[in-house]
Order: structure tokens, then C-alpha cells, then sequence
């Protein structure tokens, strides 16, 4: 077997950063378009600490008004809030080999990567720093903290070159890793499948000194079996294969079920973990779905903020 020169490295190099490119432009086009206003609500909301009251002007969020000021003047005030700064986000990406599996628009794994690329972009816009934990499958990698878009580029580039490896390193090791003290709280972001087991006590551990969002990808043929006679199906992570007979409807349904059984649990647990959750699907716009599950924790967030 052939091994790579160096020009065949600097061409699938120059063809990464190509795709990050065109990744960045899209992603940077369409959120702009779908999150009107300022959006930086997916990591600081609008701001956790109470700031100053000030007289009410036409347009403001009515659920913001402070009353005891309102009554107390005789005229309408809200309160503003001051935003948090600096915020640091750290991205666990689940690079194992059950992310190397696609059938529709993406593979898992690029799915994986232009998620961190739409919340980098999202936490970047603030001057946020973003650092990274990387799972391969066999070791953890880590990426020190930082700012600016050639660093986002970077922690990018290193995911989409990074190629899975046979060991037994999982999500909850990562998971481990992130609660550990060498980082620190913050946002954390966590990008898997969530297919092996194990995670979920070391996730209630990360969410005790970070705000938490789980980025679940899926493939719709991990959903639902087609109708398509006589397949081998096999298991990434143990090689092992099985033959399945997919005319049978009966096993369809077994399998099918068995897929929302298996989404079913994941989002409870993630819930349980007081962790948000968002499931990201290759066959799907995932720009849309991004955008609206920001404009949601957005909203949220505001109703929190003025309840408060």
C-alpha cells in the first residue's frame, strides 16, 4: 500500500480548507438570516446579572418591565441586564468510528463538525474563547482555549482531518475529562451519537460546573429500515456483521421501534442531566434546526430573565 507524499498532504490540505470555507460562508449567510438581531443568547442569554432600570421605550420586551420602579416613578421602566463576558466554551466531539456512517446529505462526523462550526461562529461573535476535547476512539486530544476566526479555523481543520481510530475511549471518558478541574466552567458542548454506553453519570458531573448543550447526531437508516431485500448489517466498533432480511415488515417495525426507543431514552437522560439537548439529523436542513433551537433558548432565557 501506497503511502501519501507530501503534495497529495498539501492537496487534501487545500481541500479542507476549501470545504471549511464554504462551511463558514453558508453557515455565516443563512444564521444571519434565520437569527435576526443579536443572537449571542445561545451562550450569555441576555445577560444574568440585573443592571440598571430605565423609562420604557416602544419596542421594548414588555416581560422585562420592572414594576416596583414603574409603580414607584408613575411611569413605565424596564430593567436592562447586564450580559456576561468572556464566556469560555469548551466542544467534546465524539470522533469514534460509529460517526464514520452517512446516508443521506452528510456523514455523522461532518454533521459533528459543522455544528462546533455554526457554535463557534455563534460564541465567537462576542469575543468568547473556544477550546475542544476531541474522542478519536483510541486517546483524547486537547485544544487549548481561544479567540478570533484563524482559531476557530483551526480547532475546525483538526476535526475534519481527524480520522477515527479502533480502542476503547468513549464518550464518558471525555465526559470525565471536561468535568476535571484542568477546565474551566463555562459553556460546554457536547457533539455524539450518543450510541455507547456510560455517559450519562459523567454528564450529570459536567453539567454541575458548566451550562450544558448535547448536540445528538443520528442518520435516518440508524431510524428506519427501507424495503430493500437481503442486507448485511455491521457493527463499526466490533467489525461484527449480521444478516437482516428488510421485505419482512415486522422487522422494520422492530427496528424502527427500537429507534425511538433508544431517542426516547437519550433525551430523558439528557433532561434528567439538566442538560439542553438538540438531535441533528444527516437527511435534515441542520442550519434550520440550529436556528430555531437558538431562537427557542432565546426566548426562554428572556422569560427566565424577567420572571426573575
Amino acid at each position: 500500500m501506497s503511502h501519501p507524499t507530501a503534495a497529495d498532504r498539501r492537496a487534501d490540505s487545500a481541500r479542507t480548507r476549501e470545504v471549511l470555507r464554504r462551511l463558514e460562508l453558508d453557515v455565516t449567510r443563512r444564521l444571519d438570516g434565520l437569527l435576526q438581531g443579536d443572537y449571542r443568547g445561545l451562550v450569555p442569554g441576555l445577560g444574568s446579572e440585573p443592571g440598571e432600570a430605565r423609562p420604557y421605550s416602544p419596542g421594548d420586551d414588555v416581560r422585562r418591565m420592572d414594576w416596583n420602579v414603574t409603580a414607584r416613578m408613575v411611569e413605565p421602566h424596564v430593567r436592562e441586564s447586564i450580559a456576561d463576558r468572556e464566556l469560555e466554551t469548551t466542544v467534546l466531539v465524539d470522533l469514534t468510528k460509529s460517526l464514520d456512517f452517512g446516508t443521506s446529505q452528510h456523514t455523522k462526523a461532518e454533521l459533528a463538525v459543522a455544528a462546533v462550526a455554526a457554535i463557534g461562529m455563534l460564541t465567537d461573535r462576542t469575543g468568547n474563547r473556544l477550546g475542544a476535547i476531541i474522542n478519536d476512539g483510541d486517546r483524547l486530544h486537547d485544544i487549548r482555549p481561544g479567540s478570533g476566526r484563524r482559531h476557530l479555523m483551526a480547532v475546525l481543520h483538526r476535526l475534519a482531518t481527524t480520522e477515527p481510530q479502533p480502542g476503547d475511549s468513549g464518550l464518558s471518558q471525555g465526559l470525565h475529562r471536561l468535568a476535571g478541574p484542568g477546565h474551566r466552567g463555562g459553556l460546554a458542548v457536547v457533539v455524539s451519537d450518543l450510541l455507547r454506553p456510560g455517559w450519562t453519570e459523567p454528564l450529570r458531573a459536567v453539567t454541575l460546573r458548566y451550562e450544558t448543550l448535547v448536540i445528538e447526531v443520528v442518520d435516518p437508516r440508524e431510524l428506519e429500515l427501507p424495503n430493500v431485500g437481503l442486507i448485511e448489517l455491521a457493527d463499526s466498533r466490533t467489525g461484527r456483521v449480521v444478516e437482516v432480511d428488510t421485505r419482512k415488515a415486522a422487522i422494520r417495525e422492530r427496528f424502527a421501534e427500537a429507534g425511538r426507543q433508544r431517542l426516547a431514552e437519550h433525551a430523558a437522560a439528557v433532561r434528567s442531566a439538566r442538560a439542553d439537548h438538540l438531535v441533528l439529523r444527516t437527511d435534515s436542513d441542520w442550519v434550520l434546526d440550529l436556528a430555531r433551537f437558538v431562537d427557542r433558548r432565546r426566548r426562554r432565557r428572556s422569560t427566565a430573565t424577567a420572571v426573575a
